[in-house]
């Protein structure tokens, strides 16, 4: 493709070369002019060789010195060069020494004030647990005590019942002359309560159930029939047994142990649900026919 294919580009080519050399007649013609050498301003001053000097002959060369300068000219004695001894400053590895020796010092105080703190510390923490120790035997001691008066003391309420028992039966317990023996174990004697009752099955302590409105629990009907349970077992506490009653009044289921109970023994559980199932209300043929109560047995050892 040629540059200059159309009538636009033709012109403008021209006109590009003409302003092209236009530029270049002004610059050769017109542009900024030098001296070569440039032009020295400022002020002149004379030739000379010296910082003093006298007459109307300008000398080409340097001048001859004249006697009353040489003279003037002192000889430089040489002087004795004497090696000065370098004294280096002092350094840290220049004293060791000394602060070696009071890091010891310092290391060794601080080591002894820490072994005294932790002897002193050991000291209190064996004051501390003795003093823990020995308010523990004190506690524990006084426990015993406690529970050895008690025991006395029961000893003495069991010895004051025989006696008045003893008493009562005129004398013929007190004496110890009685013979024969009861109970269930291996070893021969009288076993039971000196309170308690000589005709009864149980061994320990006595069964609950006693009156009609406390312990039996059915609206407004009443016990009639108000058997206590056997106790053999040498448990205590209160048992409630939920119980079932129909228009007859009879006890038609038991369940022992329900909310209220105190000790779930198996031994109460079981003698109270059998004593709550021979239980026996009055007749009321205006109540449900599954009428739903409670009965309270209270088992003591005492």
């Amino acid at each position: 493709m040629s540059l200059f294919d159309t009538q636009y580009k033709r012109k403008s080519g021209t006109l590009t070369a003409i302003i092209a050399m236009v530029i270049l007649f002004l610059i050769f013609n017109f542009g900024m002019k030098y001296l070569d050498p440039p032009e020295e301003f400022g002020i002149t001053i004379n030739f000379g060789t010296t910082d003093f000097g006298s007459g109307n002959v300008q000398p080409k060369e340097a001048l001859k010195p004249s006697s009353q300068e040489e003279a003037e000219i002192e000889p430089v004695e040489e002087q004795e060069i004497v090696e000065e001894k370098i004294v280096e400053p002092e350094t840290e590895a220049s004293k060791p020494v000394i602060e070696t020796a009071e890091n010891v010092i310092t290391q060794d105080n601080e080591e002894a004030i820490a072994i005294k703190k932790q002897e002193e510390a050991k000291r209190i923490e064996d004051i501390r647990k003795k003093t823990e120790a020995d308010k523990k035997a004190a506690d524990e001691r006084e426990k015993i005590e406690a529970k050895r008066r008690r025991v006395e003391k029961q000893k003495q309420i069991e010895a004051a019942k025989r006696k008045k028992l003893d008493a009562l039966l005129g004398g013929i317990n007190a004496d110890g002359k009685a013979t024969g023996g009861e109970g269930n174990d291996n070893k021969a004697g009288d076993k039971g309560k000196v309170t308690g009752d000589p005709n009864a099955s149980g061994f320990y302590g006595n069964g609950g159930g006693v009156g009609s409105g406390g312990n039996y629990r059915l609206g407004n009907r009443k016990a009639i029939t108000m058997p206590k349970p056997t106790y053999d077992c040498n448990e205590e506490g209160k048992v409630y047994v939920s119980i079932s009653v129909d228009q007859s009044g009879s006890v038609i289921s038991a369940q022992a142990g329900v909310k209220g109970t105190t000790n779930s023994v198996a031994c109460l559980l079981n003698k109270a649900k059998e004593a709550a199932l021979k239980t026996k209300f009055n007749s009321d043929n205006k109540a449900p026919f599954k009428q739903v109560g409670i009965i309270i047995y209270n088992f003591s050892l005492n």
